[in-house]
């Protein structure tokens, strides 16, 4: 399975984006409960989880640093 590209975390609306946001960070906490209890399986989708939780809080980051500024995301290209 490859990683999510970051184009896709860009193309998603702000409330999209925090709604994946809490849904990867929920995907990350039952992993880490999986291999507490020796069951995980594809110990893989931690990287895969994390590297997606990564790119969206970047894409955050970055919206909110244009917002700051004042600049439309268009401009920031």
């Amino acid at each position: 399975m490859p990683l999510s590209k970051i184009s896709e975390a860009r193309d998603l609306s702000d409330a999209e984006l925090a709604k994946e946001i809490l849904e990867v960070k929920q995907q990350l906490f039952k992993l880490r409960l999986q291999k507490a209890t020796r069951q995980l399986e594809k110990p893989h989708q931690f990287r895969h989880a994390k590297h997606r939780l990564a790119q969206l809080l970047m894409v955050e980051g970055e919206r909110q640093k244009a917002a700051a500024q004042g600049k439309p995301e268009a401009e920031q290209e």
